[in-house]
């Protein structure tokens, strides 16, 4: 699988922190997915111990959003990055990249953040889901594909700020002033907020959220933005 590459001297979350920027695809698999790829909702495909995390004041199971490969030298053993997220009445958790309501794993190796609320052995919560006819909560699980993102859109970006991709792991993020963390944390992926009636509901008031990394790649953090 083409991965982006870490990139020397990137200093912050507004530097491309890796290359090149790859767009993420979903596609819905009629059987779960059990290896380490990328991919939205199903189970965790652990590199390590499992390590579910609840909310920190409810003890409530987060939701698991999908899972990621971390940017890697070529001699870097294989990393993935874990999306858990909380959610009720409609909203998802993410505003605060340290409040435990978002926490971004990485196995193997990697650091558990100190806000983060770890389950008990065993812990288990939902996938990511959707709206069923009655809106009820249905799980799904969608492949990702990563395809580079043709050099007239990155042109564009450069020039005047703007992108026409929603869904992105690597590359410069699409914000012109606002960060949910600060440096060293480098910007690591982009996914876009739906709506009730999509192939999936992330609630990111039609927002974008984005996932960072320590400059060593063995922590994560991730918040969303209002649009």
């Amino acid at each position: 699988m083409l991965l982006p590459r870490p990139v020397e001297g990137a200093e912050g979350p507004y530097d491309a922190g890796y290359l090149p920027r790859l767009e993420m695809s979903f596609h819905a698999v009629d059987e779960p997915i059990t290896e380490p790829i990328a991919k939205l909702g199903g189970d965790p495909v652990w590199l390590d111990e499992p390590c579910w995390p609840v909310h920190p004041r409810t003890g409530e199971p987060l939701d698991f959003i999908g899972q990621f490969p971390v940017p890697a030298e070529p001699c870097e053993e294989r990393r993935m990055a874990y999306l858990f997220l909380s959610y009720n009445d409609y909203e998802t958790g993410g505003m605060d990249p340290e409040d435990g309501e978002a926490v971004l794993l990485i196995q193997p190796g990697g650091r558990i953040p100190k806000f983060a609320a770890k389950g008990l052995a065993g812990t288990q919560g939902r996938s990511l889901w959707r709206f069923g006819p009655d809106e009820e909560l249905l799980p799904v699980e969608f492949r990702i594909e990563l395809t580079p993102v043709p050099e007239e859109v990155e042109r564009g970006l450069e020039l005047d700020g703007t992108i026409n991709v929603n869904d992105y792991l690597g590359g410069r993020p699409f914000y012109a002033d606002w960060a949910g963390v600060e440096a060293p944390w480098r910007f690591y992926f982009c996914l876009a907020g739906t709506d009730l009636n999509e192939q999936y509901f992330l609630n990111f008031a039609h927002g974008y959220g984005y996932a960072y990394l320590s400059p060593d790649r063995l922590e994560g953090r991730f918040s969303w933005e209002a649009a």
